[in-house]
């Protein structure tokens, strides 16, 4: 399902410009593709952060100016370093009936039986990328780790996805995997045992001053 989102034309390219524009809770950007010039616009904060925190690769229904509304995916979102404030963004301009490529989120569900048993669940990677049409663009790809035991491993390959849907991520790439117990602490050493290690060194001490 798409979203919407209205763009503004924007005119002024400096630096002072474009930060005068952030002041007024707005975005500078630029959207193009092959029925879209490369065109300077603005977006307004709120709306792009709305989308961000949803679903960054969803398909936007975008009112271009002098253009009208064509279908986009951000390409590219920059933020300061610091403050993580968005800079600037890139629209791509996309036709509904070619495939393009994109990355989804990977949902884990179940119980993994390894954990059961007293293992560890680590998760390797939380995205995959895909190429499919923009419409059937999946919001997110479940990834069953149910049977997992310990020392199991979810690989790319193991994907249970429509045919409709390409994966390009590694298909050896490691989803899941359960690690072993962690070992319980070592018990603390006696009163005499660091005494008997401290009479060593001192017994070494001289040799190595000698030399």
């Amino acid at each position: 399902m798409s979203t919407t989102m209205k763009a503004e034309a924007r005119t002024g390219s400096t630096k002072g410009d474009r930060k005068q524009l952030r002041a007024q809770g707005k975005i500078p950007g630029v959207v193009y593709g092959k029925k879209v010039p490369q065109t300077a616009i603005s977006i307004d904060q709120k709306e792009l952060l709305a989308v961000l925190k949803s679903n960054p690769h969803a398909i936007i229904d975008m009112d271009v100016p002098q253009i009208g509304k064509q279908p986009v995916m951000i390409n590219e979102v920059q933020r300061d370093p610091l403050s993580r404030q968005l800079l600037h963004v890139d629209f791509h301009q996309i036709n509904m009936d070619e495939p393009v490529n994109t990355t989804v989120r990977l949902e884990f569900v179940g119980d993994p039986a390894g954990v059961q048993a007293g293992g560890i669940l680590q998760l390797q990677r939380h995205e995959v990328d895909i190429r499919c049409l923009p419409n059937q663009i999946p919001s997110a790809i479940q990834v069953d780790v149910s049977g997992l035991e310990i020392g199991d491993n979810m690989l790319v390959s193991q994907l249970a996805l429509a045919d409709n849907i390409e994966v390009k991520s590694d298909p050896n790439d490691v989803l899941a995997t359960i690690l072993l117990p962690q070992k319980e602490a070592e018990p603390e050493a006696t009163e005499e045992e660091p005494a008997a290690k401290t009479d060593k060194t001192e017994a070494a001490e001289p040799a190595e001053e000698t030399v």
